[in-house]
């Protein structure tokens, strides 16, 4: 059995561009958006803002998730991300 993960969803201060991504590591994984180490499109973007994360006790469960989000429209990954985190604040401290 593989080891567990994380599908998370990461944006800018503006809230108009997502990043979708996976990870074993969600604290070191958003330390590295925050410091524009890792991801050109988050560093081009500045997605550093975690603002929505599942965790799948599969690695593979959390990338299938995530490569069912990323073929989601627009006004579905926001929904999803308000229904748990209405105002859209950085998750980060709370992790």
């Amino acid at each position: 059995m593989k080891n567990g993960g994380y599908t998370y969803i990461v944006t800018n201060k503006y809230k108009n561009v997502f990043y979708i991504g996976v990870t074993s590591n969600l604290v070191g994984r958003i330390y590295e958006h925050k410091n524009g180490i890792g991801s050109k499109f988050t560093t081009k973007y500045r997605c550093t803002d975690l603002v929505y994360y599942e965790w799948f006790e599969n690695i593979s469960h959390a990338i299938e998730r995530e490569k069912q989000l990323k073929n989601w429209h627009r006004d579905w990954k926001i929904n999803l991300i308000k229904q748990e985190n209405p105002l859209m604040v950085d998750l980060y401290d709370t992790l």
